[in-house]
């Protein structure tokens, strides 16, 4: 007799089914391995990430500071450059005002010199100094504040070159 035969089937049956489970379990044991190994390997790759973040947020932080402290500077700049022109236009004011008085005194004594002259020709002559007296003074009116407009722009812009020049990437 074989020694084969002499084990009933149901034994073979049996050793069967232990090895098929014991294989089953050896796969489960490697895949949980393999899964806690996976989250490992995520944990580290989530803590790479969010150093990386955080590194990205404190570089932008940075950057944005560094543009905020140019565009104050060049505020600043503006600011005292428009008290400047701003100071330059009260004089060129003031020198503007002195020329309107010398205007009217001008007028005024053209008058008084023209009493003598016929009355037709005093008012042909009054009326000439009269507007061109009024021109002068309206087109100087008109050019200091034109003047201080375009000196106000002047440096609204070159502050904003500045800020834009500045800011830019290095």
């Amino acid at each position: 007799m074989n020694l084969l035969s002499a084990v009933p089937a149901w034994c073979w049956w049996l050793i069967a089914l232990v090895l098929v489970a014991g294989g089953q379990q050896y796969r489960v044991f490697v895949a949980k391995g393999d899964a806690a190994f996976a989250r490992g390997e995520l944990a580290d790759y989530r803590l790479e990430v969010a150093e990386r973040d955080r590194r990205v947020a404190a570089r932008a932080r940075t950057e944005e500071q560094r543009r905020q402290a140019v565009a104050d500077e060049e505020g600043e700049s503006a600011r005292q450059q428009l008290e400047l022109a701003q100071g330059r236009a009260a004089g060129a004011e003031s020198a503007a005002d002195g020329l309107r008085g010398e205007i009217a005194r001008l007028r005024d004594g053209h008058r008084a010199t023209c009493d003598t002259i016929s009355a037709q020709q005093r008012q042909a002559g009054t009326s000439t100094i009269v507007v061109l007296g009024g021109l002068l003074e309206e087109s100087d009116r008109m050019a200091g504040s034109c003047a201080a407009a375009l000196e106000r722009s002047r440096i609204a812009g070159l502050a904003c070159e500045a800020v834009v020049d500045r800011t830019k990437a290095p």
